[in-house]
């Protein structure tokens, strides 16, 4: 019966070898297909970055700047105040001077007119 199927026994041998070196061939590493271009993951986390780091300081400086307008458009507001109220001091005492002036001479021609009558 067993010379029908005629398995001799390097027959078996070969097969036993050959399908012990099937499953060793499963175990081995295959070669890996890779990406045309390798992207560093640390180059594109540090590009990221450096995007992130421009935009705010962008955003920083916009902040910066619209706080210095701020603080001169206080200080003009300041200054203005300041010169009006000098303004305003200087005519309040003109009027003064004016008003005395005038009572001055009211007072002089009433002597004057005190004289020439009296």
């Amino acid at each position: 019966m067993q010379d029908l199927k005629k398995n001799s026994f390097q027959d078996r041998a070969a097969a036993s070898a050959a399908a012990k070196q099937a499953l060793l061939a499963k175990f081995k590493p295959k070669p890996m297909v890779t990406a045309p271009v390798a992207l560093d993951r640390n180059v594109v986390r540090e590009a990221e970055l450096a995007a992130v780091r421009a935009a705010r300081a962008e955003a920083k400086a916009a902040k910066e700047a619209a706080r210095q307008a701020l603080e001169a458009e206080a200080v003009q507001a300041l200054q203005k105040e300041v010169e009006d109220s000098d303004d305003a001091r200087r005519a309040e005492r003109k009027a003064r001077k004016a008003a005395i002036k005038d009572a001055a001479r009211n007072k002089r021609q009433s002597n004057q007119a005190m004289r020439r009558t009296g």
